[in-house]
């Protein structure tokens, strides 16, 4: 995911984080600046969901406005077309653990 929290400050003329957490305190969001700022300058491991309606409505904006889906495909590095067949790159299967000389485990009893 993208996260375009500035782009969607940028359209209501915000352009720090301080303008920021005052545009939050105007819907009764209330975080701290250094939680504000984070939102800010990265891109959030998580958002509750609460705080991402919140957020949408001190910019007046929706989620797709603020998260952008990216091709999982790009985000790796490889090219979208590319398509892999399964054990294309070794085997399928599980290799056993190294010491485990191989055998299975027992099944457990009925």
């Amino acid at each position: 995911m993208k996260w375009n929290l500035r782009w969607a400050a940028a359209k209501r003329d915000i352009w720090r984080p301080t303008q920021l957490q005052a545009a939050f305190r105007e819907v009764g969001f209330t975080p701290s600046l250094s939680k504000v700022a984070v939102l800010w300058s990265n891109k959030p491991v998580t958002v509750r969901l609460e705080d991402l309606d919140k957020i949408c409505a001190a910019l007046q904006c929706t989620v797709a406005d603020l998260m952008e889906a990216e091709p999982l495909a790009a985000a790796e590095g490889r090219p979208e077309t590319e398509q892999r067949a399964v054990g294309e790159n070794g085997p399928a299967r599980p290799i056993p653990r190294p010491g485990s000389g191989g055998a299975r485990r027992p099944l457990p009893p009925n």
